[in-house]
């Protein structure tokens, strides 16, 4: 794989520096990517981040995670229409922490010859005092340099502290440090970061006297102009915790036809001729295409076993037809997905310990139906299923030998309005 071709058809240039094809022609080299701590988990925002350097691992170079341990703690104002709030060290710590072990798993750090490398900036900052930083780091970009930067002109009218105004000194240093110590010529980023990569080939110049390289990609967006990374329930994480792997597939499944071509190139390891190929099969079948594209991804970012669990739940809900041996072969966790995704109830098991009548468990516990008659006309009219299993008699009794894993029942009303009904 040749890089710079790979990133090309892929969409994932914006800007390059000149010289950066002759430099990773002549060898193995060493690229990076920051990644700040700022959030409890990466989102799939920072994922064109990790795949930029997936990409240039697959194309035999070797890719430098470095983590901003230091950086974090001052804030980058890219991007920023206003100051950050500070993150307490302890938070910062944690994240990073985090952070750094979803990384582990999406390159391959051990048993290749580029093998990944993670560093923290922290290190590069940790002893050194202010009068050190101001001489050795300040002394090499004036302010007329620094205050033509897009990240520092756009927030100079609203304001910008000194702090953030010094982010593009830490950012460039870190390029001088890496480049004289671990020998990295090239650092990767988004577009919003060019003005902060150049800063460190200009420091690695003065600093090492050695000619640096960079390259960032575009800012993703949707086809309807919003920022990618989130959806309507907000960002989407890589933590499962954060985003269920069933919430992260409908993500995909759910996007915008017009946004598939490019999420495809954005996230997909397959081959250009194999992207080609299932665009041109599917053409008239989007469907089938986020459907690939969303088990690829859940996957690769979750599991198989996840996935494996995401298409139950999914059958559960949006399958009519789905039986109650389907119903039966959920694990708690998918149970849990499910009650995530429909309306949930709590029932005291005590009650259920003592048995409900059907009319009491829907009409009083519960307000899935508003009175006992909208109950029997419902149990009349063959609409009510208990765990997929019909209720023929308003005298029906529900009791704990109905809790699925000992604590879900689900309950349905017609053949679209599904409800559980959950213990703790």
């Amino acid at each position: 794989m040749d890089f710079l071709e790979e990133l090309t058809w892929r969409g994932l240039i914006h800007d390059q520096t000149p010289g950066i094809e002759e430099e990773l022609a002549s060898g193995m080299k060493k690229g990076y990517i920051g990644f700040d701590p700022t959030a409890p988990s990466m989102t799939i925002g920072n994922y064109v981040q990790i795949m930029l350097l997936k990409f240039f691992q697959l194309s035999g170079h070797q890719p430098v995670v470095l983590m901003g341990g230091a950086t974090g703690r001052i804030g980058d104002p890219s991007g920023k229409d206003k100051e950050r709030t500070l993150k307490s060290y302890d938070e910062l710590d944690q994240n990073l922490a985090h952070q750094q072990s979803q990384l582990m798993k999406f390159l391959d750090f051990e048993g290749v010859e580029n093998k990944a490398i993670i560093v923290n900036n922290l290190d590069f900052y940790k002893d050194m005092n202010v009068l050190d930083f101001l001489r050795d780091v300040g002394k090499n970009l004036t302010i007329n340099y620094m205050m033509s930067k897009d990240s520092v002109k756009n927030r100079i009218e609203r304001g910008l502290s000194f702090t953030e105004f010094s982010y593009q000194l830490l950012q460039g240093y870190d390029f001088a440090k890496m480049n004289k110590d671990l020998g990295v010529t090239v650092q990767m980023g988004g577009s919003d970061q060019y003005g902060n990569i150049t800063a460190g080939i200009e420091m690695s110049r003065k600093l090492n006297g050695s000619k640096v390289f960079a390259v960032t990609t575009p800012l993703l967006t949707k086809a309807d102009g919003t920022k990618f990374g989130k959806s309507e329930g907000g960002n989407i994480w890589l933590d499962p915790q954060l985003t269920s792997p069933y919430k992260f597939y409908q993500f995909w499944i759910n996007a915008n036809d017009a946004d598939v071509p490019k999420f495809y190139r954005y996230f997909s390891l397959r081959k250009k001729e194999e992207i080609l190929a299932l665009e041109a099969q599917y053409q008239d079948d989007p469907q089938t295409l986020k459907k690939l594209l969303a088990e690829e991804l859940t996957i690769r970012i979750h599991s198989q076993k996840d996935y494996e669990s995401v298409l139950r739940v999914t059958q559960i809900l949006f399958n009519r037809k789905a039986s109650q041996a389907q119903l039966l072969s959920l694990e708690a966790k998918d149970l849990e997905l499910v009650c995530q995704e429909i309306p949930s109830f709590e029932i005291d098991k005590e009650d259920l310990t003592q048995g409900l009548s059907i009319v009491q468990l829907l009409a009083e516990k519960t307000n899935i139906l508003s009175s006992n008659g909208e109950v029997r006309k419902a149990i009349k009219n063959n609409a009510i299923s208990v765990n997929k299993e019909k209720i023929t008699t308003h005298e029906a009794h529900i009791d704990t030998s109905q809790l699925l894993h000992n604590q879900y029942i689900m309950i349905e009303n017609g053949k679209k309005n599904k409800f559980m009904l959950f213990t703790k």
